[in-house]
Parts: C-alpha cells; structure tokens; sequence
C-alpha cells in the first residue's frame, strides 16, 4: 500500500470535490452501513478543521477537529471519526487518531480534548489515550460515551 497523504483544511479552503469525498465517506458509513437516518450536516462543519487521509486521491480516513466551544463548553472535540471499511484492518485508524489528536492540540493549544465515542470503539479509544467520562446515552439510536484524553 502507498503512503496516505495526510491534509488538514479550514471549511472553506476545502475544495469541491473534497467535500464532496468527505460527505460521500460520512454518509456511506454513518447512514448507509450504520443504518442510521440523521441529518449528518449539522453546522458544526464549517467551524472545523477537516483532518483528511488519501491514497491515490481516494479518501480513505477522515475525522473533524472542533475548537472549544463548538461541540463542548471550553473543551475542543475531534469528530465524525470514519475509516473507509476496504482500509479497517490496516491500522489506519488509529494512525489517524494519534495524528488528529496532536493536531488538536497544536491548532486550539488546549491540553484536553473530549469526544461522543460509540461505545462499542471504548477500547479503541482507551488505547489512544481516552478515559470515559459519563454514562452511556442513545444518540441516532447507538450507544456512546463521552470520552476525555489530556496532554
């Protein structure tokens, strides 16, 4: 396998087709295999940073990092974390994760970061770090967590 490149944009210095692979990818995983109707567009898209993983100009992993404020009251958040499922078994998330959390760190110059994991990832999670935060809640009928991780 080739390296992915790694990118990470402002909304609107996407281009076009970028946003079009990153809502192609979202909606491919989140609603279609996931079987969960929401409305994926939920405003939070343009305050983020949109963390992008290509091969050969395909997009193959994919996170948001939101500054405080956005998700939570003066926590940043990395979200809407998603893997294309050809690249699950490679690694790729993870990798992913430990570069989006570093970068949240360097972009908002906070030392917490809080996510809404689904908590059958807790384990995925906890390995980068991540300590669970709450008790389990229903969001789009899947469980989560909230997860905390420090610097």
């Amino acid at each position: 396998m080739r390296p992915v490149i790694w990118t990470c944009k402002k909304f609107d210095d996407l281009t076009t087709a970028e946003l079009y692979c990153i809502l192609n990818l979202r909606s491919k995983v989140f609603v279609v295999e996931q079987h969960c109707v929401y409305l994926d567009t939920d405003g939070r898209d343009s305050a983020a940073f949109h963390f992008c993983g290509w091969l050969e100009n395909k997009l193959v992993a994919y996170c948001r990092l939101l500054p405080p404020g956005v998700a939570y009251p003066q926590l940043a958040s990395i979200g809407r974390v998603v893997t294309d499922p050809a690249f699950r078994k490679d690694g790729l998330g993870k990798i992913m994760m430990t570069k989006a959390i570093a970068k949240t760190y360097d972009l908002f110059g906070v030392t917490r970061i809080k996510i809404g994991a689904q908590q059958y990832l807790t384990r995925f999670y906890e390995n980068l770090g991540f300590r669970v935060s709450s008790e389990p809640y229903l969001e789009d009928g899947i469980p989560h967590l909230e997860m905390l991780v420090s610097k």
